[in-house]
């Protein structure tokens, strides 16, 4: 990990939320979102897509801004500068969207308080440079969806036999004729599950992948 003084490259900053700091398996950070939107696909990827617009430019945003918002009130600065890119998101899914935006439009507005998004502009774009601060927002917003579509995709396979609301031929008339649907899935205890054995997985990963690297550096 770079000291707090030490420059970040763009490249950096984008692996290191894409794996060495993701939000979700790393951090557990953001997990609201897990539980609430994740039980359709499709939801889930306006979702997904509205955070890393987000993420993204209120890292640059703050960046930009970094020598001439005092500590005192950066916080205050920091929520507004959110607000503003959430609301261009809410008002895009209310034109585009409007039923989609009936279910999950209480849920995008919290992306002004979102832990993930104030983190990193707090703890990285305060510092460091716009390029930077836009490819660390940028790899915060999509390690995090990247976990959420993977617990997506299993809720709405398992709960409802579709993919983005499309059949899947013999597996979904297997869970028709069976009625095997896994009503759980599509309620929030089945995000908590699917989410845990998501988490799980990467974390078990994590320790092999990088006593690999270091054998490979060491020789």
């Amino acid at each position: 990990m770079p000291t707090p003084n030490e420059p970040v490259s763009a490249m950096r900053a984008l692996r290191s939320q894409l794996w060495g700091e993701n939000p979700i398996f790393r951090q557990v950070l953001g997990i609201c979102s897990a539980l609430a939107v994740t039980n359709l696909v499709f939801n889930t990827v306006l979702m997904c897509g509205g955070l890393i617009w987000a993420t993204s430019l209120s890292s640059l945003t703050a960046s930009l801004l970094r020598n001439y918002t005092p500590k005192r009130i950066r916080m205050m600065v920091n929520v507004l500068i959110i607000a503003v890119y959430v609301i261009c998101v809410d008002i895009a899914l209310r034109a585009w969207f409007p039923e989609i935006h009936k279910n999950i439009g209480a849920y995008v507005g919290l992306i002004v308080t979102n832990c993930i998004v104030l983190g990193r502009m707090e703890s990285f774009a305060s510092r460091n440079k716009p390029l930077a601060s836009l490819a660390d927002g940028f790899g915060a917003g999509v390690g995090y969806s990247f976990i959420l579509l993977l617990v997506a995709v299993v809720r709405e396979l398992l709960g409802f036999g579709t993919i983005l609301g499309l059949p899947l031929g013999t597996f979904t008339t297997f869970w028709t004729r069976h009625d095997a649907q896994w009503i759980i899935m599509v309620m929030p205890p089945g995000a908590f599950f699917v989410l845990a054995m998501v988490v799980w997985f990467f974390r078990t990963r994590s320790p092999r992948q990088e006593q690999a690297t270091a054998k490979g550096g060491a020789a």
